[in-house]
């Protein structure tokens, strides 16, 4: 009764109010499904650093994201103007819930909380399906085209994919025509290892299209161990060395000193100043990112001494 004389009550003092429109939503797909998503969803919540630099790029401001690990570019994220949405790996789940959103975006590393997360609103993982057997640029456009409908920016989106595409091509069919090879190594404190054509870098070799120097038989997301011998008998063309120390170790490294030796010296990439340390918060954390993705074609550009 109280709740039929409160409704009659508004009927009579807001003889002309409307109900309001029910939202769009758009079904979207990523690797752990398909999710029913609000269009233009103003709470959005993100868990992964890559998804924060595509908002970040097309200016769409969370409530809420992890705020480890954030590049420089992205430093504006670390205010308390923005709450925290937890760690890479594990999600603030009470913090999260508190702020009641509408959309939670989900990074590779903590995407197995999908379930749990998708309990407080609708979410998506914000990763390559790595089933699918796309490259690095196939798989990113495909996660910016999910978000450009997300968020109702698909003309925005596709103009960047284009500026872009342009550069992929034009580095490419460089690379395909010289022939170039280039082998990439990871350094992590005194351990060194080689990434290859079906690997987390593949970038390097499916898209900006380098020829390996070297096998690497290893398809291990920590790549292949191995010594800079290995990188002397290579004798790549084009070396390129991310240094995870400068993630993992909160800048101290030492990876420049190690490399400084006559190993690497004796190398076709060393006499030609084809050396490049990469940028590694763009291939190694914010990969898929929009501006992530314009640094690592700046660092091959770099290497290649292209304009």
């Amino acid at each position: 009764m109280r709740v039929m004389a409160l409704a009659l009550l508004a009927a009579v003092v807001f003889p002309f109010a409307v109900a309001a429109a029910p939202a769009e939503l758009v079904t979207v797909k990523h690797p752990m499904g398909s999710t029913q998503v609000q269009v233009r969803p103003e709470r959005v919540v993100v868990t992964g650093i890559a998804a924060l630099d595509v908002l970040d790029a097309f200016g769409i401001a969370p409530v809420a994201v992890t705020k480890e690990y954030l590049p420089d570019y992205l430093a504006q994220y670390r205010s308390e103007q923005y709450a925290t949405s937890g760690t890479l790996f594990e999600p603030d789940f009470e913090g999260i819930f508190s702020l009641k959103p509408d959309l939670i975006i989900v990074g590779p590393r903590s995407s197995d909380q999908f379930a749990e997360l998708s309990k407080i609103a609708p979410t998506l993982v914000f990763a390559p399906d790595e089933q699918a057997g796309a490259s690095y640029w196939q798989a990113t456009q495909q996660l910016w085209r999910t978000l450009g409908r997300v968020f109702a920016i698909e003309d925005r989106v596709e103009a960047k994919i284009a500026a872009l595409n342009a550069e992929f091509n034009a580095i490419a069919g460089r690379n395909r025509t010289e022939q170039n090879n280039a082998l990439l190594v990871m350094s992590s404190g005194k351990n060194m290892t080689a990434f290859g054509a079906h690997s987390r870098f593949s970038a390097l070799f499916r898209d900006f299209g380098f020829v390996n120097a070297a096998e690497v038989h290893s398809q291990s997301r920590h790549g292949e161990l191995v010594s800079f011998e290995y990188i002397k008998q290579a004798n790549p063309q084009h070396l390129f060395i991310i240094d995870r120390d400068k993630v993992v170790n909160k800048g101290r490294s030492t990876t420049h000193e190690q490399f400084d030796n006559a190993l690497v010296k004796a190398t076709n990439a060393y006499r030609n100043q084809a050396v490049t340390y990469l940028n590694t918060s763009a291939w190694y954390i914010t990969a898929s990112g929009v501006t992530a993705t314009e640094i690592m074609i700046s660092d091959v550009k770099q290497n290649l001494q292209m304009q």
